[in-house]
Formats: structure tokens, sequence, C-alpha cells
């Protein structure tokens, strides 16, 4: 079976709905993420079908989507198209109301 973005046209319509109905704030305008999801796809399809034997999956993503093909039972593969959890408000030092301190919590402290 020959792999194209068409084979996948009704999970990315579908997951373009979820991205209009519920995405709150993704980087990219509608027809950006239309055609950011349609550039993963083909690298999506190029690695499920280069993938090594044994390997399942085919996986293409940037910072904000993630598009996994998984073989199944059937000819075409399994399709899953995930937006990515991001915080604009996230900081690399924990946010302004943290504080740092020395002290690292144990594993299993004692009792």
């Amino acid at each position: 079976m020959e792999l194209t973005i068409e084979t996948f046209r009704q999970e990315i319509d579908v997951a373009m709905l979820s991205y209009d109905r519920h995405v709150v704030c993704v980087f990219k305008t509608p027809d950006d993420c239309l055609e950011a999801i349609e550039r993963l796809m083909l690298k999506a399809i190029k690695a499920y079908e280069n993938r090594a034997n044994g390997m399942r999956h085919g996986i293409a993503l940037d910072k904000e989507i993630t598009i996994m093909l998984s073989q199944g039972e059937s000819a075409a593969p399994l399709c899953g198209i995930y937006f990515n959890l991001h915080s604009p408000y996230r900081r690399e030092d924990g946010g302004r109301n943290i504080t740092q301190t020395g002290a690292k919590a144990e594993a299993n402290p004692p009792n």
C-alpha cells in the first residue's frame, strides 16, 4: 500500500477541528498548523517506510506537533496526531516566585 498525505486526510481533518476548538496557544496560525501537519506527515511516512526490522513506528515532530504512525493489524498504519503541551509561562529558572535552595531531596528518605 502506498502511503501519502491523503491516506491520513481524515486524521488530519480531525486534528484541525481539535486545533480550531481547543488549542489555546500554539505559535502557528491555522494555515501554518495545517502546513506543519502535512510536512510532518511526509516525514512520518518516510520514517515509517524506512524503519528498521522489528520497529513498529514512524515518528515526526516539531516543538508543537507530534505525528506517530504505528504498525497495526490492517495494511494502513494507525495514525496519531498530538499537540504537545507547552506553557509560555515556563521559565528555565523556575519563575520569579520560586527560590532555589541548595538542599536536595533524597530518593528514599529514612523513616
